[in-house]
């Protein structure tokens, strides 16, 4: 269980988050949705280690993640992808893949010395693996910067997932896609899901959030204003008011 417990986030004078708390099991994908400025992705920020919070902590499995710097956050078992690309275009797929593995790697000795040829062999093989279910294996060879923005959103997944995550941190994962890129997202994220791997999910497309999260929690100015099933949300009086609008 990934657990958010009374995270509050301060910068200056500016509440981001205000006393926020929710969960996330292995094998669930939750939604963390809000209008714009909510704190959503500072939330994320949070649990991952790239902001410290004010007061408050995050456990895993029941050990305190707030003290961690990232590198160890993500040794944890805790990935993320973001909402701005992080990939190496000038690299290969592969090796986009092969350098967030370093991630994973306990000890510069795995890649020295006796067996460090087999260490390599077997890395490069979970690399293409990792490609393979991501639907790029093909392209395994060709430069990051050449792939199709949906192409590079998945091998940002798949840079996420050679960390081994046991939760995976995604912001704005459907953003710029198309219709098939989405279709495609849903697919590889249900397969995630079906592995074990714990999703939260902060995304504006709505429509993909109902229709692939088993529960959304929602933010306004920081505060957490609603959470349940897709359907409780959509009929939420508050979040109604604050983010999805009345019909007329």
């Amino acid at each position: 269980m990934l657990c958010v417990r009374d995270i509050s986030k301060k910068f200056g004078g500016v509440v981001a988050l205000d006393s926020l708390s929710f969960e996330v099991a292995a094998g669930e994908i939750v939604g963390l949705i809000g209008p714009n400025g909510s704190g959503k992705t500072t939330c994320i920020n949070t649990i991952s280690g790239l902001f410290a919070p004010t007061s408050g902590d995050v456990f895993l499995g029941g050990k305190s993640l707030t003290s961690l710097p990232v590198h160890r956050v993500v040794r944890m078992g805790v990935g993320r992808t973001f909402q701005n690309l992080r990939l190496l275009h000038e690299l290969s797929v592969l090796d986009n893949v092969r350098v967030a593995q370093n991630a994973h790697i306990n000890s510069v000795l795995a890649w020295c010395g006796l067996g460090g040829r087999q260490h390599e062999a077997t890395l490069r093989k979970q690399a293409e693996r990792l490609l393979e279910s991501v639907g790029l294996h093909g392209r395994r060879d060709e430069l990051a910067g050449n792939l199709s923005y949906g192409q590079q959103k998945r091998l940002e997944i798949a840079r996420a997932l050679a960390t081994h995550p046991q939760f995976l941190l995604m912001d704005e994962p459907a953003g710029g896609m198309n219709a098939s890129d989405i279709d495609d997202l849903k697919q590889l994220m249900r397969a995630m899901q079906t592995d074990g791997v714990g999703l939260l999910l902060v995304e504006h497309n709505m429509g993909f959030v109902m229709d692939i999260c088993e529960r959304i929690v929602v933010l306004n100015f920081g505060r957490k204003i609603a959470q349940g099933s897709p359907e409780e949300v959509r009929n939420h009086p508050d979040v109604i008011d604050a983010y999805l609008g009345r019909s007329s």
